[in-house]
């Protein structure tokens, strides 16, 4: 693979056909709003041509654009759904700040983090609690129905239980 940077025109890759596997391009500074854009990664499928990658890129607006970073103590707005923030170890339910023991907010939070993922009860507990299995995996069910508590009709089926192996979230 090989690096191309600060290029005026992707027009100019000519050597874009040698590449192997994929396409790395940096396209020259940019600013938007009060966000610097230093540049952006383009990943192409091999055998990409440069026109196509012009052509993809005029479709989706030459300049690329970046949303401001909203406030760190702004609510997220209603019908939002579940936001963990793991910076300011908050959750947020629709806009509403949902009020979390440290375990339920580990939980969901490692849960939310690789959605789709399947944990035995066994690597929770390993993983939230910190220590390996001790028989009872009880305390995992336990912390799982006060969340869905929590989290109300609305979301309580976003985590899962996966019957005789664990759980797992759904966005």
């Amino acid at each position: 693979m090989r690096h191309l940077t600060a290029l005026p025109d992707l027009t100019d890759l000519s050597d874009v056909a040698n590449l192997s596997d994929v396409t790395v391009a940096l396209v020259p500074e940019a600013t938007t709003g009060t966000v610097p854009l230093v540049g952006y990664l383009v990943l192409a499928p091999a055998g990409t041509q440069p026109a196509q990658l012009s052509e993809l890129l005029s479709a989706r607006g030459a300049t690329p654009t970046v949303a401001p970073a909203p406030p760190a103590a702004a609510p997220a707005p209603a019908g939002q759904g579940i936001v963990v923030d793991t910076e300011e170890r908050t959750v947020r339910v629709d806009g509403e700040l949902l009020r979390l023991t440290y375990l339920e907010f580990e939980l969901l939070a490692h849960l939310a983090g690789h959605p789709h993922r399947v944990y035995t009860r066994e690597q929770l507990v390993t993983t939230i609690w910190g220590y390996g299995p001790v028989g009872d995996q009880r305390t995992v069910d336990v912390h799982v129905a006060r969340l869905r508590r929590k989290l109300g009709a609305a979301y309580r089926e976003r985590i899962v239980t996966v019957r005789r192996v664990g759980y797992k979230y759904v966005p």
